[in-house]
């Protein structure tokens, strides 16, 4: 059986695969070339991350595809139901990456609330000349401790974030539609666990009452943070998009950046990926990063193991069965 893992996949996952009798195939395919590819080598399982689009022409045109395995959580690349009604399943890695991503979203609120990603632009260029012009332009950062921290969408990156946002002594506030579980463990050395209470509130009241707004939410249809959402939102906060790419109305973004009612964004994920707007890219107030909130070498490593992991397992109860 073979394994086309066309966005790359970890060599620990390879040597799983490869114990278990699976050829596996690293190669880059194109998108054009990619429904020859795999019928030229009659492939069993399509491995995919985010660059790869798997779509109704590919299912139909490749018999042989019985898995299709997306590394990471969001799978709007894929057409998820229509290859459930031609019987492939269709898997992914909802809990590898959390961890990595959470800590994206810290990153871009500690480099927008102390001013490094201006700062990282212009020490270079004029550090040497305007060192304490630029030392006054930096003076009004801002702690994150006491603040108030606003989640919406509260599954496992969520989670993730309120663990590390108790841990800075942040108060977590969330919003999210499908659950009710306010307890959470946050552990901070192997000895030393301690359970804390999310205030579970309204959309509109974590809009209102939040310094810090992250989204941690699946692809949206329509915008969910638009010119009703930021006249709602406390002047002076701040916002951080880590999950999917046109969620925020980024030209109403621009628009309350400018006229100071949003202090600063963090996005890891654009409306126009690959290409974002020039407008985006080159605002002073916007940290920004390529769509990586997976992209360490530990997530690389959990994702390519519980892929490999699920393969497996479905091989074995297919052979049993």
């Amino acid at each position: 059986m073979k394994v086309l893992a066309n966005d790359g996949i970890s060599v620990n996952a390879v040597n799983i695969l490869n114990k278990s009798g699976f050829d596996v195939y690293l190669d880059k395919i194109e998108q054009d070339n990619l429904i020859d590819f795999i019928n030229l080598n009659k492939i069993s399982v399509l491995l995919v991350r985010s660059a790869t689009q798997i779509r109704k022409n590919i299912i139909d045109n490749c018999q042989s595809i019985k898995i299709i395995g997306r590394g990471g959580v969001g799978m709007d690349n894929i057409d998820v139901e229509y290859a459930k009604t031609k019987d492939i399943l269709v898997i992914n890695t909802p809990a590898a990456s959390s961890n990595s991503v959470a800590e994206l979203v810290f990153a871009h609120l500690f480099s927008g609330s102390r001013f490094l990603f201006d700062s990282n632009r212009n020490m270079p260029l004029e550090g040497e000349k305007n060192f304490k012009a630029l030392k006054k332009n930096y003076s009004k950062g801002i702690e994150l401790k006491n603040k108030n921290l606003g989640i919406i969408g509260l599954g496992r990156i969520g989670r993730e974030v309120a663990r590390i946002g108790f841990g800075l002594g942040m108060n977590i506030l969330a919003f999210d539609k499908f659950t009710t579980e306010k307890r959470i463990e946050v552990e901070f050395n192997e000895q030393n666990a301690y359970t804390f209470e999310i205030n579970l509130i309204s959309f509109d009241e974590i809009l209102k009452k939040s310094d810090f707004i992250t989204l941690h939410v699946p692809a949206q249809k329509t915008f969910l943070i638009g010119k009703k959402e930021f006249e709602k939102m406390k002047k002076g906060s701040s916002i951080i998009n880590a999950s999917r790419g046109g969620i925020i109305d980024e030209e109403e973004l621009i628009r309350n950046l400018d006229n100071g009612k949003i202090k600063f964004a963090g996005l890891d994920t654009f409306v126009n990926e690959p290409t974002p707007s020039a407008s985006i890219l080159l605002h002073p107030k916007i940290s920004l990063t390529p769509h990586i909130g997976a992209a360490t070498f530990e997530a690389q490593e959990r994702i390519g193991e519980e892929l490999a992991n699920q393969i497996c397992d479905f091989y074995k109860i297919w052979k049993d069965g």
